[in-house]
């Protein structure tokens, strides 16, 4: 008897659970399912979760399209570059070539990629993370989508499903922010700091940084840093040097394809400011380990 009960409450509390899930909007329901990959690529990139969540449900129909359903696809991405499987379908133009993914992880993280890696998008990544009007009207103005009220939609669905918190919660949660005052922080605002080159994030060293105390505020630590950085392991930060929080590429940015070397540069100055690999850009210039830079010389910054 008494495990004929316990069963009937397990089936009605199943049959509730169902219920509620069938009772949300197709939004809602897409936001419960995408959110956690959005809030990962915000804090991988600097993109507002809020700004991809509500990309994602125009772009993709809440997860409905033909384009979303067949191709995985949920941000609207053609093919431009691409060399992976693609998908015809009519958009502005007959037969158009999307990108297509194994599953709407892949579409999110591409999409993180492609804006990280254009230039045309770069000056978004001087916005804060919660400025997502500013995102939302800068992604219309670098010409993302044609469609004049693009910017305003986003901004509806931000405001309308408050996707907004998820800019702020998720991104403290990330970088360990503390609520003290400037003063006691010691080392400025580090949001405010927060820049990207090459979709990733560096701080420049200012007076009173230390490693010790960046890896209280950022909980990145004092090893990570350093080979993040490329860095001896007793090495002491310098004012103005650049300090990348996560791993530098193995190629510069699309459009970077090469840097003409200035009076007081190394390769290592270079390697730092197109947040490239100092290994690789030794392979694209077969350059030795002891190879020094001259001015005037061309250091290629990806494959030629």
């Amino acid at each position: 008897m008494k495990r004929q009960k316990s069963l009937l409450i397990i089936i009605a509390f199943c049959l509730f659970t169902t219920l509620v899930y069938a009772e949300k909007s197709p939004r809602e329901r897409y936001i419960d399912k995408y959110k956690e990959i959005a809030i990962i690529e915000m804090n991988r990139t600097g993109i507002p979760a809020s700004i991809t969540l509500a990309q994602g449900l125009l772009e993709s129909g809440n997860g409905e399209s033909i384009l979303a359903t067949k191709a995985n696809n949920h941000f609207g991405i053609k093919c431009h570059d691409w060399t992976g499987p693609s998908i015809e379908i009519d958009d502005d133009r007959k037969d158009e070539c999307f990108r297509k993914y194994k599953d709407p992880y892949q579409s999110y993280e591409d999409h993180s990629d492609f804006l990280t890696t254009r230039s045309r998008y770069a000056f978004l990544f001087k916005l804060k993370s919660t400025d997502y009007k500013g995102w939302a009207k800068g992604l219309k103005r670098a010409g993302y989508a044609t469609h004049p009220r693009y910017a305003h939609m986003l901004i509806d669905i931000i405001e309308e499903e408050e996707l907004f918190l998820f800019d702020t919660n998720s991104r403290r949660r990330n970088y360990a922010y503390s609520e003290t005052s400037k003063s006691e922080k010691g080392n400025g605002d580090l949001d405010l700091r927060l820049e990207v080159a090459n979709g990733v994030h560096f701080i420049k060293v200012i007076k009173g940084d230390t490693f010790y105390n960046l890896e209280k505020k950022m909980g990145v630590s004092r090893a990570k840093l350093l080979k993040y950085n490329e860095l001896p392991r007793n090495y002491v930060l310098s004012i103005d040097q650049i300090l990348y929080l996560h791993k530098k590429k193995g190629k510069a940015a699309r459009g970077y394809n090469f840097h003409l070397v200035k009076a007081g540069e190394t390769l290592y100055d270079i390697a730092q400011k197109y947040c490239v690999k100092i290994k690789k850009i030794r392979k694209f210039n077969a350059f030795s380990t002891r190879h020094e830079v001259s001015v005037g010389d061309r250091v290629y910054l990806r494959k030629r």
